[in-house]
């Protein structure tokens, strides 16, 4: 895939706008815990090893530190797994958290205010927009051909300073509901406990997090519902220019599925996802809740939980060369929305008309994502992978040592 010109990193900037920022709670109880779980699987990638961590630090991470907020967008395959702590009584103290030993970290995990950073300084008028034209080609729906009234075009031109922005399209987001890194909060992953979690590491089992003035009953039990979900194994077969299908193995506990990708043609930036409405994208590629899955998959924004493939349109992300069979290509990404869980104490009593005022609460969301390069066929890829098994270790070195010319090292 080339890289994207500069002008069309600021039309994707400009037309895909990003959500407002989640602001600290102001209600609820006096004592709140939200967990982010992750699973993540680069498909078609053999495990790197060491390498692994060289590609994660090139990706602004550290070769086995974690670091809080990864859950969001996770770029290597692994585990990951974000908690954040506000205790309103107490805020901004650190605290500690009691887990179960199937988590591979340790007896507990420490939880740390992070440090307030200043801002930079606002620069203004050293930053003009890079002259030229772009265009964003939109299309939707699995399939092996472009249905018709698609693509839908969005014109970027940017002359003078002044960008200029035609045929923009309304884009649907999912709820902002993640947790900043504030200094009235706890966190972990942080400077001082960041291990990655260890792959086949549960959640399941006694949780109890203490600290000062923190409630005493703050203790919990995770089930299964709440652990790590299982990575999305995918594979394709055929080619961009004849359309390429993407099949999965269901996913536990998957409540919906989304595939979106993104690639250049020339000049044009190329959009598609898998909805079978226009104006689903990268904004809804994050955890959502069950009653807005539902409402979603209803509305065909989102493949059901029983979908276990999709065809992109065949030609729309096929380079020129070779009646469309080279260059072109992409970044495919699939998420399986997984159940969201809430755990309160005291619990809520069965009678409504009761007053319930509980000391604390404990969100649980979980999500598994993968992402693929589009043009690979990762069934031969597989049957590459299966064969080398028997191989020596020598042999799968010039691989190795591909990849690490690859990514720099």
């Amino acid at each position: 895939m080339r890289p994207l010109p500069r002008p069309l990193f600021l039309a994707l900037a400009t037309v895909i706008a990003a959500a407002p920022a989640a602001s600290a709670p102001s209600a609820g109880p006096p004592t709140q815990v939200w967990i982010d779980v992750a699973t993540h699987h680069m498909a078609g990638m053999p495990d790197l090893g060491p390498l692994g961590g060289m590609a994660s630090r090139m990706m602004g991470g550290g070769a086995q530190q974690a670091h809080y907020g990864q859950t969001r967008m996770p770029m290597m395959t692994g585990q990951y797994l974000d908690i954040a702590l506000y205790n309103r009584p107490n805020p901004g103290k650190q605290a500690e958290q009691r887990i179960p030993a199937g988590l591979r970290l340790g007896a507990s995990l420490p939880l740390v205010p992070p440090v307030r950073t200043p801002a930079p300084p606002e620069r203004r008028g050293e930053y003009a927009p890079p002259e030229g034209q772009a265009r964003l080609l939109v299309y939707w729906g699995c399939g092996s051909t472009v249905r018709p009234g698609q693509p839908k075009i969005i014109s970027i031109s940017a002359s003078g300073g002044k960008v200029e922005v035609s045929g923009s399209m309304q884009g649907r987001y999912a709820p902002d509901r993640d947790i900043e890194a504030d200094p009235a909060y706890a966190l972990w992953p942080n400077p001082k406990s960041g291990k990655r979690v260890p792959d086949g590491a549960s959640l399941q089992g006694a949780h109890r997090i203490t600290g000062p003035g923190i409630p005493e009953s703050l203790a919990f039990e995770l089930k299964q519902v709440a652990d790590f979900m299982p990575k999305i194994d995918l594979q394709s077969t055929g080619s961009l220019a004849d359309g390429q299908t993407w099949r999965w193995t269901p996913v536990d506990r998957a409540q919906a599925y989304f595939l979106h990708a993104v690639g250049t043609q020339g000049k044009d930036v190329v959009l598609w996802s898998s909805a079978d409405v226009p104006d689903a994208g990268q904004g809804i590629f994050d955890y959502l809740t069950g009653s807005l899955i539902e409402r979603w998959t209803k509305e065909k924004v989102l493949l059901p939980r029983t979908a276990t493939q999709c065809a992109i349109p065949k030609g729309i992300f096929a380079g020129p060369g070779e009646a469309g069979r080279g260059g072109g290509g992409g970044l495919l990404s699939i998420i399986a929305y997984g159940p969201e869980s809430h755990i309160a104490w005291p619990p809520r009593p069965s009678d409504p008309k009761q007053p319930w005022n509980p000391e604390w609460n404990v969100r649980v969301r979980t999500k598994s994502t993968g992402s693929a390069m589009l043009g690979m066929d990762l069934s031969r890829m597989q049957e590459m992978e299966d064969g080398s098994e028997a191989q020596p270790q020598e042999q799968k070195k010039p691989l190795r040592s591909l990849l690490k010319g690859l990514i720099g090292g």
